[in-house]
Formats: C-alpha cells, structure tokens, sequence
C-alpha cells in the first residue's frame, strides 16, 4: 500500500520573545493511503500542532514531511499554499464558516480557490452529507452538527487525497456525534478516503483503523 503522508523528525517549537516551547520531539509517522488514522493523547501533548504542520497551515522547526510523493522542505509559501489545495482537506474545530454566505456557497468556494466547476461537486457532496434541502441556509441558520457536516463537504468537495480533522465531535451532542462518526467512516470505506482524526475520546477513536497515542509531544504507540 502507497504512503500519502510520510513525517520525519518533526520537532516544533513556539517562541515568546527569547522563550522557546517545544511542542514536537521527533515525529515520525506513515500515513498510508485509504487508512482512517485517530490520533490521541491528552490535552497539551502536541496532538493538533501534529495536525497543523501535516496539513501545511505551519512549518516545522525541524524534519520533514512528504505528501503525495512530494518532499515539502524547500518549498516556498505559494508551492505550499497550492500542494495544500490539491492534496489536503482541513477540518477544523471551530468549523471556520463564512457566516455571510450559504452552506452551498461556503463548499463552493474552496472549488473556486481550486478553479474547479463549482456546481455539480458542491451539490453532489451536499447531498452526501444530507444537507441539500438546506444549500441555501446561512450557517447561523444551522444546528451545531449541521454546522460540521458542512465544514466536512467543504473539506471533501475537492477530492483531497487526505482528510485532516481535528477533535470533530467536541461540541456535538451523542446523537450527532453518532452521525458525524458514520459519515466519516462511510467516507472512509465506500471512497477509500484517507483520513488522519485527533481526538480525546476513545469512542471515537474506536471507529478508527489504528490509533496513534502520543504523549509529551512525542508518538509512544501506533506510529506505523
């Protein structure tokens, strides 16, 4: 089975002035295509610091991280920038909505900043996540888990080649989390969507087809 993400010595540190945080101590980790991965360990570990140098939305402080075959060291900003759109969908926890448009528009726009046709793959992936009948609601219009199934059509809509999502059923109640649950593992399993999850729970990381666990900022089981 191929490799779509490949980490290396990954060390990451945040500086305050003079004062140097270490978050990463030598990751090292596979990612191979069509796995759904959960990543777990506690609060402060490094977990979503993990997440944000995978999906190139920050640079390491040291080591590498190859996606798709493409070593991404020495590439500049804008080489980044355009990798990023081609290879990686993003889920955030925070959803990061435009609250002026509507759920059709918000996974419309990441088709146009790819320069895609934007109306069949919106509607298609709307409808996937059972959202169509309400494309033209804003998301302040939606529950909290409508909410998410729209940052998961925005994140998919593209056809990255993984799926990065962070802590995704934090603020659901059960019942959504249960559905938020199967639609990521259907994506997984009926598209071979690849997928690398960070999360606190073990239910949801049970859903998962390996759970890497790290602590200190460092992989201690799982790493593959």
């Amino acid at each position: 089975m191929s490799v779509i993400l490949k980490a290396e010595g990954l060390h990451k540190s945040y500086f305050s002035g003079q004062l140097e945080t270490p978050v990463l101590h030598g990751i090292d980790l596979k990612v191979p295509t069509g796995e759904f991965i959960a990543v777990m360990g506690p609060s402060g570990c490094g977990k979503s610091t993990l997440l944000y140098v995978a999906g190139l939305l920050t640079r390491p402080s040291s080591g590498t991280i190859v996606i798709d075959g493409v070593d991404t060291a020495e590439l500049g900003d804008g080489q980044r920038t355009r990798l990023r759109r081609r290879c990686i969908g993003f889920v955030f926890q925070q959803f990061n909505l435009l609250f002026a448009l509507s759920a059709y528009n918000n996974v419309r726009v990441a088709l146009s900043l790819r320069g895609l046709p934007s109306h069949d793959g919106a509607a298609n992936v709307l409808e996937k996540v059972g959202l169509w009948e309400k494309r033209h609601r804003r998301p302040t219009e939606l529950s909290v888990g409508e909410q998410q199934r729209v940052a998961i059509a925005r994140a998919l809509v593209t056809k990255p080649a993984i799926l990065l999502i962070d802590e995704p059923t934090g603020s659901l109640d059960s019942e959504n989390e249960t559905r938020i649950l199967d639609l990521i593992q259907q994506f997984n399993r009926e598209m071979q969507q690849t997928i690398l999850l960070v999360t606190h729970s073990e239910e949801v990381a049970s859903r998962a087809d390996r759970i890497v666990r790290m602590k200190d900022g460092r992989i201690i089981d799982g790493a593959g």
